[in-house]
This record gives structure tokens, C-alpha cells and sequence, in this order.
């Protein structure tokens, strides 16, 4: 792997990971590439390029932040599918893998393409005649104070129903851990195939989790009486205060590559995040908890290098 684009989080400080991402590049004789606009939070040894080339000309993207950062290189090589290695930076990260501690190790075995390649599937969604992806979900959401969501459903054509709702949630099995799963949705194993449909605050018609074929085209259409709503993607909002329109929606299979040097041990790792996610305390009263040995145990297992 010649060239390894940076794809940096928009506010945190990313400035310790990419010098051990500079210093390693510099060692090994590799080109590393970020966007322009990122220009200025690299060292100059960095080449910045226009957006739409980063993943073009990287032969792999490096991510610096949480599982927003991870999603957003993955649409940045939806077109020509990259494989991510995903630095954990973020609070919770389900998509990341890699702690700073351990990432010249990292640099090491994906330079000898010494990893697995997990796959993720995405939304392709046509938003009111633009074109989007989305690797977690799309969402319509409404507006604080202006009533609720009303929006059909229609699969492969035949209207199937409605939704009164604050927000509607459309997931990938990857998104079925986030929004959709804090609305009420089932949690969908990653090696499914399968999207989701979710809403949540259900005030009247579906309410409850639908889950659908990936053949099958989904579409939402906003009804007259619905309030003005916020269309997400993957947590971005892409469309403000829309009054009508309609999203359809297919299901489009390997169209993220993310890298994994320990599938197994990520696995558990998210197993156990998300079975912390519905225990009332913070990760430090949490480790409070653990009795002096186990702390210690768990303390080294953070600094042990990935194998």
C-alpha cells in the first residue's frame, strides 16, 4: 500500500495520531494525502488534495475519531470501496478498532495486508431527486414544536402503511445498533442482510419495527398534514424543514470495506458496549465497579497491542 488518505475528525484534536501516522509513513517511504480543508491540521509532509481524490488515489483510508469519522470514509470510497482502518478517538465506537497505543502495529500488518476485510452494506436513497448513501440509516425527523412525522411506506410499489411519529428510522444492520435501536428497533446481526424501518414516538398507524427484504425498494412519502421535517443522513442533516416529498431507498451490498485485525475480540467488545448502554452510570463509575484485580486485568488488556 503505496498512498494512505487521513480522514480526520471535524473538531476533536487528531494532532498525536497523525504524527504517529507521519512519523510511520516517513519510515516506511509511504504517501499519506488528506482533504484541503484539512490542510492546515497536518503536517506539510502531508499532501492535500481535493476531496473526491482522497480515496481515489489512496490504496487505504486511515479514520481519527469515533464511528461518525468511520462512517463518513466510507461514503468517501462508496464509489470505489477502500479498505478503513478505524483509530478510536470517539466515546463509544462500535465501528472502530484500533486505540492510538497500538496503531504503528496496525500500520505494520495493514502495509502486509496482514488483516480481514469486513464488509458493510448501505443505503442508496433518492432524497426528493438527490442522490445519497447512508451506512447507518436515514432518518426523517420532525421539528421541535411543529407536530409530527406523517409519512407512507410503500415495498416494491404496494403501499403497505403509515406512520405518525416523531422520527422514522430507515437502518442498516450496521445502523440497527443506533438511532433504530434507541427508538425500540431489534439489534440485527451484522452478517444479515436485512433493513429496518423504525419508528420512533409512534402516535398512530405502524408502531412497531418492520423489518424488510434488501431486494425490496422502499419508499416514504410525506403526506400533506405532516409537519416540516429534518431528513438525516447517517446523523447529518442533508434536507431542513421539508413540507413534501418522498425518499425511496434500496439496499446496496459491499459497499464499505472496514479493516479488522481481531474479529472475534471486536465482536465481544461490542457485546459488551452495548449491553453497558442500558445501565444508568457513566464508563468511569462503571469501572468503579469492577473489583481492584479485574481493573488491573482490563487496564492491560487496553495496552496490549491488537494480534
Amino acid at each position: 500500500m503505496a498512498g494512505l488518505g487521513l480522514v480526520l475528525h471535524p473538531t476533536r484534536d487528531v494532532s498525536e495520531v497523525v504524527e504517529i501516522v507521519e512519523r510511520w509513513a516517513a519510515r516506511h517511504r509511504k504517501t499519506l494525502i488528506v482533504r484541503a480543508e484539512d490542510a492546515h491540521r497536518v503536517p506539510s509532509s502531508v499532501e492535500p488534495v481535493p476531496a473526491g481524490e482522497v480515496a481515489v488515489r489512496a490504496d487505504a483510508l486511515i479514520s481519527i475519531g469515533g464511528d461518525g469519522t468511520m462512517l463518513g470514509a466510507l461514503r468517501m470510497a462508496v464509489r470505489d470501496p477502500k479498505p478503513v482502518l478505524g483509530v478510536h478517538l470517539g466515546r463509544l465506537g462500535f465501528l472502530v478498532e484500533v486505540e492510538p497505543p497500538h496503531l504503528p502495529s496496525a500500520l505494520d500488518r495493514l502495509s502486509r495486508q496482514d488483516f480481514t476485510v469486513e464488509s458493510h452494506a448501505c443505503l442508496a436513497c433518492d432524497v426528493c431527486g438527490d442522490d445519497v448513501v447512508a451506512f447507518n440509516d436515514i432518518a426523517l425527523v420532525r421539528q421541535p414544536g411543529s407536530g409530527f412525522v406523517t409519512a407512507t411506506l410503500a415495498v416494491d410499489g404496494q403501499r403497505y402503511g403509515y406512520y405518525r411519529c416523531d422520527a422514522l428510522v430507515v437502518s442498516t444492520p450496521t445502523g440497527s445498533t443506533a438511532y433504530s435501536y434507541a427508538a425500540g428497533g431489534p439489534l440485527v446481526s451484522p452478517a444479515a442482510d436485512a433493513v429496518v424501518v423504525t419508528p420512533s414516538a409512534p402516535m398512530a398507524g405502524i408502531s412497531r419495527a418492520v423489518v424488510l427484504s434488501p431486494e425490496e425498494k422502499i419508499r416514504l412519502e410525506l403526506q400533506p398534514h405532516s409537519a416540516a421535517v429534518a431528513v438525516e443522513m447517517d446523523g447529518l442533516v442533508i434536507r431542513d424543514a421539508a413540507t413534501e416529498g418522498t425518499v425511496d431507498i434500496s439496499y446496496r451490498r459491499d459497499a464499505g470495506l472496514v479493516v479488522r485485525f481481531d474479529p472475534l475480540r471486536h465482536q465481544e467488545r461490542n457485546q459488551l458496549k452495548l449491553s453497558l448502554l442500558d445501565l444508568p452510570f457513566l464508563p468511569d463509575q462503571l469501572r468503579e465497579l469492577l473489583p481492584e484485580e479485574l481493573r488491573r486485568e482490563r487496564d492491560q488488556r487496553e495496552l496490549e497491542p491488537p494480534c
